[in-house]
């Protein structure tokens, strides 16, 4: 179902803006029209490939092989598992971009109703606009500093300045980029991926002197955890950048080619994360126990890599923040107000990443991050996959624009979904170990399985009438 550009209540994103590469991008979250769409679905695989051809997806596969003593294979498996489950959602969501023409979070009012969608946009504008934008930018910025020598700030500061720049010039800029860059990124990233494997210890296994307690478990269950975690980061990002494709192309080759984006990219540099860790590099510059065993000359290509894969990374966040910022309903006049958003976004990153490096970049409590941010996603991935099965994909689109429509059952569920997951949370920083963690450490963290769950039973129990019908007529 799409929506005509003359629909009441469905405000047209304004300016004539089509494929033009050069062009500001105007407007924010409105609907694309149908003499705006272009593209195919192919595109989506370098756009969602180049994100993560960058040194954070490689540190994912390092974590639970360096800091919690994870065997190679079973760490391997853990990691193919992860990003795959994370992978196969956000195929669904980005399906959904060509068919209703607006953003992710925009979609998510369906289910959320205007107000309550507060909830999910407002986290995510933090995660993607903050807490990403600032992880990836530390890691360009220590790129740079081990290929240059440089002071790390400089570095950080140029990292910034070029992924704002694209971010503000904004959709078709966006994907013109990431194909661009993905050449070289995965020219570079293939031949480190080569000399890693090659150098692996194959035949590691679950070592008690890196654990931190659990054991081999433990290891494996946050292998799993933080790669799905690192996967399904971009979800609520999906549709973001499949919103332009015309209303009819194939939605699965959509899904698809997004899917494989994500996966193949995060499955193949966590595993050579993990074989990094089997060689346990000790510099105190986390990107450099990457670089070190490449050699002087792929080495210092691959620094580069790192550093156009974190640009590529945060071009994504902070494009996809400025939305969910927008979707929380301020009213901005300005022609450029998505733009305008995504530069006030890079500035207070770039004063943020600043002042706290040491303590949010890989290397840090990264781990920590990362399954931090399954603690809301899938929560929210349980009631608008819900919503969406139990409606069979119909909506009036005009709902997804009414400030009046008030849906309380989907913030609840996901509300309760969170709130039931905190006993799982495996953190220490900056809040208290959960309960299960600490009493059974060698479950790990099962956060993301236990919100999820919570939130889908809850948002059943609560759509008693339209479950029974919709089971009725399947």
């Amino acid at each position: 179902m799409t929506v005509a550009a003359e629909s009441p209540g469905v405000p047209v994103r304004e300016g004539l803006y089509g494929d033009r590469v050069g062009a500001v991008e105007p407007g924010g979250i409105e609907f694309i029209s149908a003499q705006e769409r272009h593209g195919r679905p192919l595109d989506l695989f370098w756009t969602w490939m180049s994100p993560n051809l960058e040194f954070a997806t490689v540190f994912v596969g390092v974590i639970p092989v360096a800091f919690f003593g994870g065997g190679f294979w079973p760490t391997a498996l853990a990691l193919v598992l992860g990003s795959g489950l994370g992978s196969v959602t956000h195929g669904v969501l980005s399906s959904w971009g060509p068919k209703f023409g607006i953003p992710q979070m925009v979609q998510a009012r369906g289910a959320f109703g205007f107000v309550g969608n507060v909830l999910p946009a407002s986290l995510n504008a933090f995660t993607a606009g903050v807490g990403w934008f600032i992880v990836n930018s530390v890691s360009g910025g220590f790129a740079l500093q081990s290929l240059f020598g440089w002071q790390f700030w400089i570095g950080y500061v140029i990292v910034v300045v070029a992924q704002v720049g694209v971010a503000f010039i904004g959709h078709n800029f966006v994907h013109v980029f990431e194909r661009t860059v993905f050449p070289y990124l995965a020219v570079v990233f293939a031949l480190a991926t080569g000399v890693i494997l090659s150098k692996t210890h194959y035949g590691a296994g679950f070592d008690a002197h890196n654990s931190p307690g659990g054991g081999s478990s433990a290891a494996f269950i946050l292998a799993l955890f933080i790669s799905y975690g690192y996967a399904v980061g971009w979800n609520p990002y999906a549709s973001d950048y499949s919103r332009y494709l015309p209303s009819s192309v194939n939605r699965k080759r959509v899904g698809l080619w997004a899917g494989l984006g994500v996966f193949v990219s995060c499955a193949v540099l966590e595993i050579v994360g993990a074989g990094v860790g089997t060689l346990h590099g000790t510099n105190a510059n986390p990107t450099t126990n990457f670089t070190h065993p490449l050699g002087h000359a792929l080495g210092d290509a691959v620094l580069i890599g790192i550093t156009i894969g974190a640009v590529a990374a945060n071009v994504i966040n902070i494009y996809s923040g400025a939305m969910s910022f927008l979707t929380l309903g301020i009213r901005l006049p300005l022609r450029l107000r998505r733009a305008l958003v995504a530069l006030a976004s890079g500035a207070l990153g770039l004063a943020i990443g600043l002042v706290y490096k040491a303590q949010v970049g890989p290397g840090s409590h990264y781990e920590n991050f990362l399954l931090a941010i399954t603690y809301w996603i899938t929560p929210y991935l349980a009631v608008v996959l819900l919503d969406y099965w139990l409606r069979r994909g119909v909506y009036d689109e005009q709902e997804f624009f009414d400030r009046q429509r008030l849906r309380w059952k989907a913030p609840v569920a996901m509300a309760t979904g969170i709130a039931a997951s905190i006993p799982f949370w495996d953190q220490a920083h900056p809040i208290p170990l959960g309960y299960f963690p600490k009493h059974y450490p060698q479950l790990g963290d099962l956060s993301f399985f236990v919100g999820f769950t919570v939130a889908a039973v809850v948002y059943l129990a609560l759509n008693a009438d339209p479950v029974r019908n919709r089971l009725q007529r399947a």
